[in-house]
């Protein structure tokens, strides 16, 4: 759990950062996090009855979740919208050449247009009410590292005095 701490300081300290990868500090960040989790999963052996374990089980899977937003889900949700943003361009050039056809075009093509037309414009309705919706996810969403920070903090103080109480509660039988 204390590797994990490596990226951080690679990340803010200016010569640690130009000695080190700052990608691969944090694709170790990343898998280390995972591997510590499960670990850390086991090592609890489902097996809840210290506050002290609940909260440091609950704030580790807090951590996780957090950094798997961040890492994974907004660069989904920001690749999405992007693609989203694409065919609601292609949609909306579809519907300029049909309505410049229309307006030029005789009246007996204008009822086949017509159910064309009615189905482009409820598709780019629906695509940018799609996109809206994604685009306030990733908003809401955005503030993640926040969150993986603040759970993080929180994380190593409990850490530490499950260790400590491991220590003085569990070396006791030595006297």
């Amino acid at each position: 759990m204390l590797l994990l701490l490596a990226y951080s300081l690679t990340k803010r300290i200016p010569w640690l950062r130009r000695r080190v990868a700052l990608g691969t500090m944090l694709s170790f960040h990343v898998y280390a996090g995972m591997i510590g989790a499960v670990l850390g999963i086991l090592h609890t052996g489902h097996y809840y009855r210290s506050p002290l374990g609940i909260a440091l089980v609950s704030v580790m899977l807090a951590v996780v979740l957090s950094g798997f937003v961040g890492r994974y889900y907004l660069v989904q949700l920001g690749t999405d919208i992007r693609d989203q943003r694409e065919e609601l361009g292609a949609l909306r050039n579809r519907y300029d050449l049909l309505a410049a056809e229309r307006s030029v075009g005789s009246a007996a093509i204008v009822g086949l247009a017509d159910i064309s037309m009615r189905a482009l414009v409820a598709a780019i309705a629906d695509l940018e009410h799609a996109i809206g919706r994604r685009e306030a996810l990733k908003r809401t969403l955005s503030r993640w590292t926040v969150l993986h920070v603040a759970a993080a903090i929180a994380l190593y103080p409990l850490l530490a005095l499950h260790v400590w109480s491991g220590v003085y509660y569990g070396l006791r039988w030595l006297q």
